[in-house]
């Protein structure tokens, strides 16, 4: 049995094709059994002939038929597979519908920047030039490490805007700071390793870095950042992990002092400092804090990403290493995908070197500072003198603490589904449990005003 449908777009020699080869897979057409002629199949469905004989053809072409000279095609030997039962995937329709469900959730991720405000004007202005004027060898493999002109182009605006002290060999594109964090904890880390690490951190942070069977070693956070003077002085890491300039989750800063007794450590111990600079262009009450690979960059590794300042789909992060690792971090990147793509690279050098980056980030500046002066003025509307809010002075995110309120994950569960809200409490990021039950992390970079109001609302309703 041979159905044609011609409102499907799928080709009708395609359909032909797969619906005669499922039945041999099936066992259902056996070997040696003789296929009809193609005028008399082709006849029968209402089809041309030729239709017929491309799905012949093919069928021949993969071994599922054999043709036998003035006899007709006959189903092959050794074509049969039984099946095993197969998960059912969701239609396009279904698919839909559930994306369409959650459409109404007001959602308080962190580290989302503003969707609608990408610049996609000028950034589809450059690409177009980059695509057209570029020449013809950008189209073909690059080297490892990112194109020359971007790391050029980022080597002087990370030491204009951020403090960083780096040759452009030091530098390494990736796709996001994900690939950069995996390509360190590949470079540093065997099994048994130490890692000194901020408690609370992000938890898939935490997750790449055990993957490879290293042990962490959580180092306690306050309201400025890693407490450094908790640190064993008789254990020796591979390196020291933090987040200096916005700790996530809780926000605060690393101050001098701090950063001076952790590179003191790090020298005395031989280990690297691994430094995750995420968002901290986002600075509203001060300049953006220069980072801490400036004070040591033989120590530090710096990561950056542009997912926070542009978009995540961009998919463009860098690191900044020691000129001792920099070899093997080429070949690592190069193992694991050839390299980034050039074309989005180059966009991006433009974007940078013609101030478009620059002027984006103060536009974002006011937006975001509105949203988060909003999303605090809606909390103490709303609860008052019962939520305490912190780690705000930077990024994308604030910290919500409550009184008498305890955030396990069936409250959060509890919470969504109810009343349509998503939060995510700090305690998921932690290693030792316990210590910031009554914190969640409030993003309000991709929210509205009236989705920040709303969102808040709904939590009242959930938690009150």
């Amino acid at each position: 049995m041979i159905t044609i449908d011609r409102r499907l777009d799928i080709s009708l020699t395609r359909q032909v094709y797969e619906q005669i080869r499922t039945q041999i897979l099936n066992g259902e057409l056996a070997a040696g059994e003789c296929l009809p002629p193609t005028r008399e199949l082709a006849s029968n469905l209402g089809i041309s002939r030729n239709v017929v004989v491309e799905a012949y053809e093919q069928l021949l072409a993969e071994g599922y038929v054999e043709a036998r000279q003035g006899s007709g095609t006959y189903v092959a030997e050794g074509a049969y597979l039984s099946q095993q039962e197969r998960t059912e995937c969701l239609s396009f329709f279904e698919i839909q519908y559930l994306k369409d469900e959650r459409n109404d959730f007001i959602d308080f991720r962190s580290g989302i920047p503003a969707l609608d405000m990408f610049p996609r004007h000028i950034w589809g202005q450059i690409a177009k030039r980059v695509c057209i004027e570029t020449p013809h060898s950008v189209f073909g493999y690059g080297y490892p490490e990112g194109r020359i002109e971007l790391r050029h182009i980022l080597s002087r605006y990370l030491k204009r805007t951020r403090g960083v002290h780096c040759h452009p060999d030091q530098l390494v594109i990736t796709s996001g700071a994900t690939q950069a964090l995996s390509l360190i904890a590949k470079l540093l880390l065997s099994p048994g390793d130490e890692v000194m690490i901020e408690d609370p951190i992000t938890h898939e942070i935490q997750t790449i870095f055990s993957s490879t069977g290293a042990v962490l070693h959580p180092i306690p956070v306050d309201e400025h950042g890693m407490k450094t003077d908790l640190i064993p002085q008789n254990k020796k890491p591979r390196f020291i992990f933090v987040t200096p300039s916005h700790q996530f989750p809780l926000g605060g800063t690393l101050p001098i002092q701090r950063r001076i007794q952790l590179i003191q450590f790090a020298r005395k111990v031989d280990c690297f400092i691994v430094e995750d600079d995420y968002d901290s262009e986002f600075r509203y009450q001060e300049a953006p804090i220069n980072s801490l690979q400036g004070l040591d960059p033989d120590r530090v590794i710096y990561i950056g990403t542009f997912s926070k300042i542009l978009s995540p789909a961009l998919r463009l992060g860098y690191l900044v290493l020691p000129l001792s690792l920099t070899k093997r971090c080429k070949d690592l990147k190069w193992f694991t995908d050839l390299h980034t793509p050039s074309l989005e690279q180059l966009t991006l050098a433009r974007f940078i070197d013609e101030r478009h980056l620059e002027r984006h980030i103060r536009k974002m500046k006011k937006i975001y500072k509105t949203r988060r002066d909003h999303l605090k003025k809606c909390l103490v509307e709303q609860f008052g003198t019962k939520v305490k809010i912190s780690g705000d002075s930077t990024g994308l995110h604030l910290i919500a603490e409550f009184q008498n309120i305890e955030f396990s994950n069936e409250k959060v569960q509890e919470i969504m589904a109810e009343h349509k809200v998503k939060i995510y409490p700090v305690e998921l990021h932690t290693i030792h449990k316990g210590m910031h039950q009554s914190k969640i992390i409030l993003g309000y970079g991709n929210l509205t005003i009236e989705e920040i109001e709303a969102g808040i609302y709904r939590l009242k309703s959930a938690l009150i």
